[in-house]
Formats: structure tokens, sequence, C-alpha cells
């Protein structure tokens, strides 16, 4: 595949995902702090969301299997989940770290649990897409291209 097309690609992909809420400005702002002589910062950036959140994810199994669950410390790592996950622009994870909140705040180990599988469904959705994303954008660095920093309208 060509340059040209992949470049286009990478941008509808970005289009499409902003559009259905995966991802919302917040992931555009990251991209502006990308240039030339950074060609890779934004995927350096996600990939540690990556780490810590699959960390986070198990911390949070772990405390939910505990006979008795400390709502305080689930809170916390949701609130640190909820925070990282705003701040590469992954709004669904967000969305789902806020509802986990509100029901923590229920005290209700059930509703936590649902809540973790919606957590990880669309931490694992977003982070599938990201991948792919970044997949490309390596193809199109390596066939001399440069990453688009305009969307265009």
């Amino acid at each position: 595949m060509e340059v040209g097309s992949m470049q286009r690609q990478w941008v509808q992909y970005i289009k499409s995902w902003l559009g259905e809420g995966t991802l919302d400005s917040q992931y555009l702002q990251l991209l502006q702090l990308q240039d030339e002589s950074n060609p890779t910062f934004v995927s350096e950036v996600v990939t540690l969301f990556f780490e810590d959140t699959e960390e986070l994810l198990n911390k949070l199994s772990l405390a939910l299997s505990q006979p008795s669950v400390d709502f305080k410390k689930i809170d916390d790592h949701v609130h640190q989940l909820k925070g990282s996950s705003s701040s590469i622009g992954a709004l669904r994870v967000k969305n789902a770290c806020i509802a986990f909140r509100n029901v923590c705040e229920q005290q209700s180990a059930e509703g936590c649990l649902r809540c973790l599988q919606q957590v990880q469904q669309e931490f694992y959705c977003v982070k599938e897409k990201l991948s792919y994303l970044f997949a490309l954008e390596k193809r199109i660095l390596n066939a001399g291209g440069s990453i688009p920093m305009d969307l265009g309208s």
C-alpha cells in the first residue's frame, strides 16, 4: 500500500473513532505534542497507559475477590484509571470508570464486578484499535512517510 493511501486510512480511523466515542478531543491534543523529532510520542505514551491499565485491572480483580471488599481501595484504583484514560482521550474507558465509581459508592461488590467487566471490555477495545493504528503508523514511517497532523474537515 502506498504512503498516501495509508495516511488517508490513518485519518479515517481517527475520525471514525472520534465519531463513535471511542476517543475524544484529548487524543487530538496528544497528537499535537508529536512532531518529526519524536514521531512515536503518542504510541509511547499510550503503551505506558496500556501497561499501567493492565496492572490496575489486575489489582481491581484481586481487590474484588477478597472476602471483605475494600471499596475505598477500589475507588482509588478506578479514580487513577479514570484519570489516565482521560489524559489519553480514551472516552469510553473514562465513562465506564465514572459509572464504576458511582457503583463503588453504593458498596455493591456485585455491581463493582459488573463495572469491572465493562471497563475491561472498553479497555481491550481501545487497546486493539490503537495497537492497529500504531502498527499502521509504523508502516507509514517505514515507507518514508509522516504521520498526518491535519485531520482535515
